[in-house]
């Protein structure tokens, strides 16, 4: 039932107070009706009593205390689903976003509340399944795997961008039979952003697989609170409706934390660390906990939220909380970018806790696991071959030394770096593992069994 009230007592920012309502629920959208006839959005953020804060999704510029009216819709924020969302571009409230997307709104199959509980534990399937980036720093190192939460670390100036458009474009599954999409979610950024992101899209093909929300830098900040809630609403319903695998870009993250201190400042909230709000981990928890297989259920969501650590610090809240929910890290590395290579991902320092789940016979290769050990081994002693030649000399290393430090710079150039616009299959990323390999020992090669070393690495005979 609509109700219907004149009774606003306040309007700070993006908040409004009003008096006197009954029977109103947390979530519940609201309608606000200016004097001009003009028709604005909100929702319930908290009840006191008989008051009821609301905030706003298009702003409070032009209301007037005494004239608008205010009316409680009795139902959550909800976004219209179809499979006729694929190919399309929305706006943080889940309407076709102009001027990328000039189609009519589509015809809904049904309507979602946009938030979603996260997955209950006991009905969670365990992620075992690859999923094939295109990334060999990704593929062969640090496995991503159907049903999980892999987070891209990045900063200032790096090109998490690219990564995050090459991701799009180049996911999938192996296996036929298999639905695959990409749901992508962009938050907080520039009108030029968003044009790199559509014209990336619809120039590669990968658009006609993908749903797209939007949210500018100018948009609204409660509107950037609700996009990454559209985005996993539409994901919820092509992977457990339609059968589909989804994976889910969110970009960036920061730029959605910083719209939750401003809410939370406007609201006179005791403020926590940084001055973000202590319910920022139960926040986060509650987007990336929506992801993941579901026991009976064939599709699933697999989940890459993007950030940028504020001046590189992996301790800012923002990583920290992130890390402690998610299941790894990749981590983009300055000096890597600075060394021209792409995409900088520095592989000793990202970690992906699912990996051994995905890799192995009839999933990738069954050589992966032993490879990529030997490949960080081999890189490591490389880079401590690097660090001690700038202390004593490349003279003053063994010969051993300057094969492993010869090994490192070619594996940064060749393994970890490739083109922005290079889809390299699994097979592809391992064969090149081997390939460099080969530059060292094979009596070095102490971390692959040695039937893996008989078939991938024989012996030439006299």
């Amino acid at each position: 039932m609509i109700k219907e009230y004149t009774t606003t007592v306040e309007i700070s920012g993006p908040l409004m107070l009003v008096d006197g309502v009954t029977d109103v629920s947390f979530e519940e959208l609201v309608e606000i009706e200016l004097p001009s006839g003009e028709i604005r959005h909100g929702k319930v953020l908290e009840i006191d009593s008989r008051r009821a804060l609301v905030q706003l999704f298009e702003g409070s510029s032009g209301t007037d205390l005494e004239k608008c009216r205010v009316r409680f819709l009795g139902k959550g924020v909800e976004l219209g689903v179809s499979t006729e969302m694929l190919g399309r571009v929305f706006d943080g409230q889940g309407r076709p976003r102009a001027p990328f997307d000039t189609a009519p709104p589509i015809v809904p199959e049904k309507m979602m509340n946009i938030n979603g509980a996260p997955i209950n534990p006991y009905a969670r399937d365990y992620p075992a399944e690859f999923i094939q980036t295109g990334f060999s720093s990704i593929d062969g190192i640090n496995t991503l795997v159907r049903g999980q939460k892999l987070p891209v670390f990045s900063a200032n100036g790096l090109p998490h961008g690219e990564v995050a458009a090459q991701i799009a474009r180049q996911a999938r599954v192996l296996g036929k039979g298999e639905s695959f999409a990409v749901v992508f979610a962009a938050m907080g950024i520039t009108f030029e952003e968003a044009d790199y992101f559509i014209r990336d899209f619809k120039a590669t093909g990968a658009m006609d697989r993908a749903v797209v929300f939007l949210n500018l830098a100018d948009d609204p900040a409660i509107e950037r609170i609700s996009t990454p809630r559209m985005a996993l609403t539409a994901a919820e319903y092509l992977a457990y409706e339609k059968d589909m695998h989804i994976l889910v870009i969110l970009t960036d993250m920061t730029n959605y934390c910083d719209a939750l201190r401003e809410i939370s400042a406007a609201r006179k909230e005791v403020p926590g660390r940084r001055g973000y709000p202590g319910y920022l981990y139960t926040d986060l928890a509650s987007i990336y906990e929506r992801a993941g297989r579901i026991k009976g259920r064939k599709g699933s969501i697999t989940q890459i939220p993007i950030l940028t650590m504020p001046e590189d610090d992996k301790t800012h809240p923002i990583p920290d909380l992130t890390g402690y929910i998610t299941e790894g890290q990749l981590i983009l590395n300055r000096e890597l970018h600075k060394k021209g290579i792409y995409p900088p991902m520095d592989v000793m320092e990202s970690l992906s806790r699912l990996k051994d789940k995905g890799i192995g016979k009839n999933k990738t290769r069954e050589d992966h696991a032993d490879l990529f050990n030997q490949l960080m081994a081999a890189y490591s002693a490389g880079k401590q071959a690097r660090e001690l030649s700038v202390i004593l000399g490349v003279a003053a290393l063994s010969t051993l030394d300057r094969q492993f430090m010869e090994f490192a710079e070619e594996y940064e150039k060749r393994y970890i770096s490739q083109d922005d616009h290079e889809d390299r299959g699994i097979e592809e990323t391992l064969n090149l593992g081997w390939e460099l390999l080969k530059h060292l020992p094979r009596e070095e090669m102490k971390r692959i069994r040695p039937e893996y070393l008989d078939r991938y690495w024989p012996v030439e005979k006299a």
